[in-house]
């Protein structure tokens, strides 16, 4: 058989294997995902997994570069991709990605034991610093100014509270139709 035959194989095994499984994605017809345990565990990863054309006589290419995988040390990311990388040199030839994924589940606990979730810095700043930060960065939107008349009028629209009355913009009806006119029926 060619590589791309069994290629074909292997991806049917897979669509039928990992059908409605959660835990596996196929990005493309070559390239795959695979999360090894649950979303809430720390110790989860994913494995991104692509073949390339002479697959599976060469090695796949497996990567830990997913933001999934962002707390996982650079350590602990070498030590799974060593160990893959071992299970791929014992498979190669034949069609491994199953026994990779399966292998990576039953072995989760030994590849996670040194697993440190990696802390991302925040960098905090002074309230003056961040005055001073805003001033020069932005400048002050100025606002609509109103003449003297124009707040009067406001003001005598306007109640104890601020409020417009109601009605105040309602439109005397007999008035508008007297304007307009009315329906004529023919």
């Amino acid at each position: 058989m060619t590589a791309n035959e069994d290629q074909e194989m292997e991806l049917e095994a897979l669509r039928s294997i990992y059908e409605g499984d959660e835990c596996f994605k196929e990005v493309s017809p070559v390239s795959f995902q695979f999360r090894v345990g649950d979303l809430e565990n720390t110790k989860a990863f994913i494995l991104d997994v692509t073949w390339p054309d002479t697959y599976p006589e060469s090695a796949p290419q497996i990567s830990l570069d997913a933001f999934f995988n962002n707390k996982i040390s650079a350590e602990t990311k070498q030590l799974i991709l060593s160990k893959l990388e071992e299970q791929v040199e014992a498979n190669l030839g034949t069609a491994m990605m199953y026994t990779l994924f399966e292998w990576a589940k039953e072995n989760q606990e030994e590849l996670m034991e040194n697993h440190r979730p990696v802390m991302t810095t925040v960098t905090l700043t002074t309230c003056s610093e961040t005055t001073a930060l805003s001033s020069t960065a932005t400048k002050r939107e100025k606002k609509e100014q109103l003449t003297k008349s124009q707040k009067r009028r406001m003001i005598n629209r306007t109640d104890n509270k601020g409020e417009l009355p109601r009605g105040w913009n309602w439109i005397d009806v007999i008035k508008h139709l007297s304007k307009t006119g009315g329906k004529d029926e023919d």
